[in-house]
């Protein structure tokens, strides 16, 4: 993640009043859906961050196709709200990870109106709302650098989140077989990480849905952040995201103009991904930038969910 991205969050957060931001209540999902607590008690390796839950909507400068979104911040107990189909149900299932830079979640634009999309097609969606900040490899102002946590606890939720959607398959009516994981900027390197670390949980199993296979049985990553780090050429994958052929298939795309997340992040993990017969479709655009997510602009960048249904039926994820 560049620091032009997280800069503005910080800004975002720390000006709320010049950048004319509205704090909101805490964020719920709406009706007729219920949060769910990812832990039966604290998460692992919890730690205090010292100020409360907060949401807060976007100001005129920060519109995504002339509307503002909702950030959450300070996120310390996980949760996941199930979607289900408005429809045709077609068995299949998508973890949504929002993205922020693992400082905030982008919790509409690259979460609820991502499962609006994916349940009118009878896909459920299980929106993780995930622990920041420093969940993950962060951008700090201070060192002007990405800080790595102690712990992986973004990895750890989205793991643990992976194995409860498999444990309550039959009760969500969900095909344990079709289970996938969508994710934006930081969204998209978690995709990457559970993609390639699912062998092994983070953290100390806790109960029988620690027990499930947390491996997504295909992968959506759009405009994925921190894919070129810990390299020593320009060219080259995170070797922190070891690519096997028992990675997932795998969807990715990205503008060409992304000034936060280059587009070199998608090309060195599809390369990585083709060298190890991993199935893989990647699209780019000339036009988009960063943080668009399904929002419809004069880009035809804007058309990328339709080229993920048709991808989902190719790898004979939902029916033709």
């Amino acid at each position: 993640m560049k620091p032009t991205l997280l800069a503005l969050i910080f800004t975002l957060l720390a000006f709320a009043g010049l950048h004319a931001q509205k704090q909101l209540p805490a964020w719920q999902p709406s009706p007729g859906h219920t949060q769910i607590a990812i832990w039966p008690s604290a998460p692992p390796d919890a730690r205090p961050l010292g100020a409360p839950e907060t949401t807060e909507l976007t100001g005129p400068h920060d519109l995504v196709a002339g509307k503002p979104w909702l950030a959450i911040s300070n996120v310390s107990r996980p949760t996941l709200t199930v979607y289900s189909p408005t429809g045709h149900n077609t068995g299949a299932a998508v973890v949504v990870f929002p993205g922020g830079g693992y400082s905030i979640l982008a919790i509409d634009l690259e979460g609820t109106e991502v499962c609006d999309w994916l349940t009118a097609k009878g896909i459920t969606c299980v929106l993780l709302k995930y622990r920041v900040p420093d969940s993950g490899p962060a951008y700090h102002d201070d060192c002007h650098c990405n800080i790595h946590p102690v712990a992986p606890t973004a990895l750890q939720d989205a793991q643990r989140t992976v194995g409860l959607v498999r444990l309550h398959a039959t009760e969500w009516h969900i095909d344990p077989h079709k289970i996938g994981v969508l994710g934006f900027s930081a969204g998209g390197h978690m995709v990457a990480n559970i993609s390639t670390h699912f062998a092994h949980r983070a953290y100390p199993p806790v109960d029988s849905a620690d027990q499930l296979s947390c491996r997504p049985d295909f992968a959506v990553a759009i405009y994925p952040g921190h894919m070129t780090e810990h390299t020593t050429r320009e060219f080259q994958l995170n070797p922190l995201v070891p690519v096997t052929s028992n990675t997932p298939p795998t969807f990715l795309a990205q503008a060409e103009d992304d000034n936060v997340d280059g587009v070199n992040q998608s090309l060195v993990y599809y390369i990585a991904l083709k060298k190890a017969k991993v199935p893989v479709e990647m699209h780019l655009y000339a036009q988009g930038g960063h943080a668009f997510g399904l929002r419809h602009t004069k880009f035809p960048v804007s058309d990328w969910p339709q080229l993920v249904e048709t991808w989902l039926h190719t790898i004979g994820m939902t029916p033709q």
